[in-house]
């Protein structure tokens, strides 16, 4: 499924409303080719009955997915803003008197923009082994010990600076699970088929109008390949059509370029 969530957004509006619509002509060209001529009249009083059932049972299972979708979008956003904050927490961390600084910001801002270039989008955001993000962030760890372990930088000012370094990793740590999640496979399938027999009960029910009163089921087919296009679209963060938004991050990066944590401007 990750190649369909990897989509843009314009191919998934686009491949879904094509489906959605073809599926309606098929439903109702299918009808009056495979139903006998005597047995037609039976087909409206079948499926009219299962136009309530089939359009709540999609309504609901369309309205849990996209809410906890959207639900998921923010979580990975306010991971993202957790992460520039611990970052945030270890530069001024290292700025306390009897600090080398420099090594630190030097080595904080090499692993942020390797995240930003390298860990941020598809396969790699998910699985988190970035070889040069990796030794980034290796450095960053060697660079705050030792700065920790040094006697003269004192007991409390060397745990600030560890503790932050952990609330970066952890954050980091956190990014990478939720970059990797994905949404049931079976459930989709049971969305994706509860949506399609719907269009296709629509399309069932209008196999006796004329083409132009058979437009009428547009508007249903429309409606559930939106939300299939939209679904797909909001299911992955980190590699579909609405990349969570890196720019506390990127703000992380301008404040240690400006020297903003030095007290420049």
């Amino acid at each position: 499924m990750d190649w369909l969530t990897s989509l843009p957004a314009v191919a998934l509006v686009v491949g879904w409303l094509s489906l959605a619509l073809l599926v309606a002509a098929v439903a109702r060209i299918g009808v009056r080719a495979l139903v006998p001529v005597e047995e037609r009249d039976r087909v409206p009083q079948i499926a009219t009955p299962l136009m309530p059932t089939l359009g709540a049972a999609f309504a609901i299972f369309a309205a849990l997915t996209l809410a906890s979708e959207a639900g998921y979008l923010r979580a990975a956003e306010g991971l993202v803003s957790d992460e520039a904050a611990a970052a945030s927490r270890l530069a001024w961390a290292a700025t306390s008197p009897r600090v080398h600084t420099e090594p630190i910001h030097t080595a904080l801002l090499d692993y942020l923009q390797s995240t930003r270039a390298r860990e941020w989008e598809g396969a790699a955001a998910s699985s988190g082994d970035d070889a040069a993000t990796a030794r980034a962030i290796a450095r960053l760890e060697r660079s705050v010990r030792a700065e920790a372990a040094r006697p003269e930088v004192g007991t409390p000012t060397g745990t600030e600076l560890v503790v932050s370094m952990d609330g970066v990793t952890s954050s980091r740590r956190a990014r990478v699970a939720a970059a990797s999640r994905d949404v049931p496979a079976l459930y989709v399938v049971t969305l994706v088929v509860s949506g399609l027999a719907l269009i296709a009960n629509s399309g069932a029910l209008v196999f006796r109008s004329s083409l132009r009163t058979s437009m009428l089921i547009v508007g249903v087919a429309s409606v559930v390949g939106l939300s299939l296009a939209l679904l797909f679209a909001l299911s992955a963060p980190w590699s579909g059509p609405f990349i969570v938004s890196g720019r506390p991050l990127d703000a992380i990066i301008d404040n240690l370029h400006s020297g903003f944590f030095d007290g420049g401007t």
